[in-house]
């Protein structure tokens, strides 16, 4: 079974980077939420207050799958930005509530799913057909990615390994099909596999560093400008 779609790997994963991410929370001072976080446009405030309203859209495709009542993660996209602006504003012990119960009820959400319901198929908020077990992959990249992106003190190199290379699936299979995006193979020398990044080419460059740093390149959070100037430009990818 591909491990993004195996409960056993990815609920272990997924509660360990949401104990990361709710730690690197609960240690920021009340006024750290206003200042930008790595993602354009957005505090760090804005961050939490998508992971908590991501928490709950996941909830509603588990209770799909559970119950075979259709539930989409979101209205509209517009609704989705709306939520998030909003609980960007919420009183800093409100928003730290918030984060900390949708976490929670969608642990248990999930834990409601048996083996049947796992396998039912949801969509996902652009519209993919995926089955419910794919729900705590979404969940991974979720928390573990948005660590970093709020600087609590969280380095890919604390990332489970078998987070670190379905992030490199994830990356390698939507890079390669965008426009620039260039011919590499990557091999990274903790690995015994490699990844082929976009198109057939005749001349190839092989990466050959650590698995967690081509992640972090691979997902553009290399936050240091000579580190970034040594790899090649990639197109954006989410």
């Amino acid at each position: 079974m591909n491990e993004r779609h195996d409960p056993e790997c990815t609920l272990p994963w997924m509660r360990q980077g949401t104990e990361r991410f709710l730690d690197a929370v609960d240690v920021m001072a009340d006024d750290s939420l206003e200042e930008p976080s790595r993602l354009p446009d957005w505090s760090c405030g804005h961050v939490v207050g998508h992971v908590a309203r991501n928490a709950e859209a996941l909830v509603r495709l588990a209770t799909w799958a559970r119950t075979g009542v259709e539930l989409p993660m979101y209205e509209s996209r517009e609704q989705r930005n709306a939520e998030i602006e909003s609980t960007a504003t919420m009183a800093p012990a409100s928003l730290r509530r918030l984060l900390v119960d949708t976490a929670s009820e969608l642990d248990s959400a999930l834990e409601a799913l048996d083996t049947v319901s796992w396998k039912t198929t949801v969509r996902s908020a652009l519209g993919r057909t995926i089955p419910a077990a794919e729900i705590p992959w979404m969940r991974i990249r979720e928390v573990w990615l948005h660590a970093i992106d709020i600087g609590g003190n969280v380095d890919f190199s604390e990332f489970p390994a078998g987070v670190v290379d379905l992030l490199l699936d994830d990356t390698v299979g939507s890079l390669s099909a965008s426009k620039g995006c260039p011919s590499l193979v990557l091999a990274p020398d903790d690995r015994t596999r490699t990844w082929e990044l976009g198109p057939k080419s005749t001349e190839i460059r092989v990466l050959d560093l650590p698995a967690a740093m081509l992640a972090e390149w691979m997902t553009g959070r290399l936050s240091d400008a000579d580190r970034r100037s040594s790899f090649p430009e990639l197109p954006a990818w989410i």
